[in-house]
């Protein structure tokens, strides 16, 4: 029998559930800082991905430490914060990377956390499972979202950053190797391999004038 093949990109419900939405920006990004012990007015850029080598964190921590040696006066007023829902947890590989990730995000706080045990650190690392509405309150709090995927066929936490903001605040960093980067070209599109570029795209997400971010995000 002939057989048709064809590529059918997926994408998510929208326009989200209205609570996923009810409770204010402003609201959210107060109630973030709040329980990540971070000051008023700290920038944040968020993470969201299940931890998998395939999905770039280890090279996402990279760009904020290269950020950091790049432009010194984001240190203490800039954090990632990154949420990494545990995945196949069984197999040697993926306990080895959980290990990795963990020891870097430890050396970067190290490195970069001044001003003593109550500095904010460079990297918020939560390695447990978030439900849909924790994770869309992430989103309408964050400054910017960074997808740095090596190998996705789609992903959809872009799809999801841009369906929460009804601000049309925030900004979108996305890697090159999403099927998401194809059908988002407003977003900054960077090569996760590339440490400069991708400490550049974080500098302007988080300079980025409101304007340019309410075109992007409306487009």
């Amino acid at each position: 029998k002939s057989t048709a093949v064809r590529r059918y990109p997926i994408s998510i419900s929208w326009p989200p559930e209205a609570e996923m939405l009810a409770k204010p920006v402003e609201q959210c990004a107060a109630d973030l800082r709040q329980l990540n012990s971070l000051p008023a007015g700290h920038r944040i850029c968020i993470g969201v991905d299940r931890l998998d080598y395939t999905k770039g964190i280890l090279e996402r921590f990279r760009a904020v430490e290269r950020l950091f040696e790049l432009n010194p006066e984001w240190v203490g007023k800039f954090s990632l914060v990154q949420i990494a829902a545990p995945t196949r947890s069984s197999i040697d590989e993926y306990q080895s990377h959980e290990a990795q990730v963990r020891a870097l995000a430890t050396r970067i706080n190290e490195r970069f956390g001044h001003g003593g045990r109550d500095a904010p650190p460079p990297i918020v690392l939560k390695v447990e499972h978030h439900d849909a509405h924790e994770v869309y309150e992430y989103y309408r709090a964050a400054d910017c979202c960074f997808v740095s995927s090596l190998h996705d066929g789609m992903n959809l936490v872009a799809k999801e950053f841009v369906a929460a903001r009804d601000d049309e605040r925030g900004v979108l960093i996305l890697s090159q190797f999403t099927g998401a980067a194809r059908e988002l070209p407003e977003a900054l599109i960077v090569n996760p391999y590339d440490t400069d570029q991708c400490a550049a795209a974080l500098h302007l997400a988080l300079t980025m004038p409101r304007g340019e971010q309410r075109d992007r995000m409306r487009l």
